[in-house]
């Protein structure tokens, strides 16, 4: 009776910040606060549990990956796919989700959710399983220092039940100091030697020093304990799912043991590792149920998270939104820009949503932009944009810190019948830029 009442406030609650325009979370906000057992007792039942998708890098793409790749394997899957990732974002999925009484049709949740956030999340929730992707400099008036970060997902990790998969290249997820303690059985995902310095780990970044080798954390388990929990954590020598070749979107992943080519539509290098650790997950997680073909031919055609890589057309014309928020993920954005050259604008918040501290711009290397230049720059830190810019000698063309007339001028010199455009913006710059293209095109609708 409590779920109907909980569900039914909510659903006016949605229907009134749809109204007046506000933001995807405000429902689940509501419904924390009338019913904080709500969340809890609506993911309880699913018979294969909920899975957490956290890190600072790709938690949105990686999280609508495993979906895919999950439902590729006959599951109905629940999952938060507004990239709204604190708890009350799951909730108002939830109250999307439901039948009025507050039942859930669903075997399986996949859940992104926020760092901090997680761990509010884990103590309601104790997860099945969870993927802990990487851990950059981000968001710093929020989480300060990283080693902080990594102590976040320590929770995480301490809280999941059956499986625990990370990243065996970055240097705090793969610690013997971080699976310390530990009760899942624990997975890892990651590149081969040839790639590593592609890959950078925070800690790459700041000394400009690439790890040559693999170097995994712990010695693998048996393999009879595969898939059970496990009173001492460990990884495996050679990650479940390792990306050991990357030719523009052909790829060469060894899952398992077996080598696998894959081409994949989704745009940026990033993704492609999002690719392998959403693989990583389902592979350890299905175990010998797992239909391996149809797998990877779900994780071929998987296209871009909302922001995120995303493609809108307008008058015969791509723009490509690239979701940049510290200095990793702008670094590979850029790689992808070097090799797909495209006019380009860069749009810069500093609401809450991106982080205040803007200084992370400064810890980018924006010299492969230097031949193309950038048309328009806009967002509130327009002209601290343009300053970092001009520092590393890159032309701008026009500034402009309102982001709809600069996107209009953006459109109007460059949107010609068959160009290609890309749009490198922070989060909630996104957010505005898509809500403006909405009312001169066709853009899908996140609710």
């Amino acid at each position: 009776m409590r779920s109907r009442l909980t569900v039914t406030l909510g659903r006016s609650a949605r229907a009134v910040a749809r109204l007046r325009g506000g933001g995807s979370a405000l429902p689940g906000l509501v419904a924390e606060k009338l019913d904080p057992g709500f969340m809890g007792r609506t993911l309880a039942p699913l018979p294969h549990g909920v899975i957490v998708v956290s890190g600072t890098n790709g938690k949105t793409t990686t999280t609508k990956m495993v979906v895919d790749l999950l439902r590729s394997q006959g599951l109905k899957v629940f999952t938060n796919p507004t990239g709204s990732n604190f708890t009350r974002g799951v909730v108002a999925s939830l109250l999307t989700a439901v039948d009025s009484a507050g039942h859930l049709d669903a075997d399986v949740a996949v859940l992104e959710l926020d760092e901090a956030h997680a761990v509010h999340f884990v103590k309601r929730v104790k997860p099945r399983a969870c993927l802990l992707l990487n851990v950059m400099r981000d968001q710093l008036d929020r989480f300060g220092e990283i080693d902080y970060t990594a102590s976040l997902l320590h929770k995480v990790a301490e809280a999941t039940t059956e499986l625990v998969v990370t990243n065996a290249n970055d240097p705090r997820l793969a610690s013997p100091s971080f699976l310390e303690g530990l009760t899942a059985h624990v997975e890892s995902f990651g590149v081969g030697p040839g790639l590593s310095s592609l890959f950078l780990s925070d800690d790459d970044l700041r000394t400009g020093a690439a790890n040559t080798t693999f170097q995994p954390a712990r010695e693998c388990a048996n393999s009879e304990t595969m898939g059970q929990p496990s009173t001492v954590a460990s990884t495996c020598p050679t990650p479940v799912a390792r990306l050991d070749s990357l030719t523009g979107n052909n790829a060469t992943i060894t899952l398992d043991g077996t080598t696998h080519s894959v081409t994949f539509t989704i745009p940026g290098v990033h993704n492609v590792l999002n690719a392998t650790a959403a693989m990583a997950l389902v592979h350890s997680l299905m175990g010998s149920s797992l239909n391996t073909s149809a797998m990877i031919e779900a994780a071929s055609h998987v296209s871009a998270a909302f922001g995120r890589g995303e493609t809108i057309t307008y008058h015969g014309c791509s723009i490509e939104m690239a979701l940049v928020k510290n200095p990793a993920g702008f670094r590979m954005s850029l790689l992808s820009s070097t090799t797909d050259p495209r006019t380009c604008m860069i749009a810069i918040n500093d609401e809450y949503a991106d982080g205040r501290d803007m200084s992370w711009l400064w810890d980018v290397e924006f010299a492969p932009l230097r031949e193309q230049g950038v048309a328009v720059v806009t967002g509130k830190r327009a002209w601290d944009m343009a300053l970092r810019l001009k520092y590393d000698d890159v032309p701008v063309g026009h500034i402009d810190p309102s982001l709809s007339s600069a996107l209009r001028k953006f459109l109007d010199d460059n949107a010609h019948q068959g160009a290609t455009l890309r749009i490198f913006t922070t989060y909630t710059a996104m957010l505005a830029l898509r809500a403006a293209l909405a009312q001169l095109t066709d853009v899908d609708e996140v609710l």
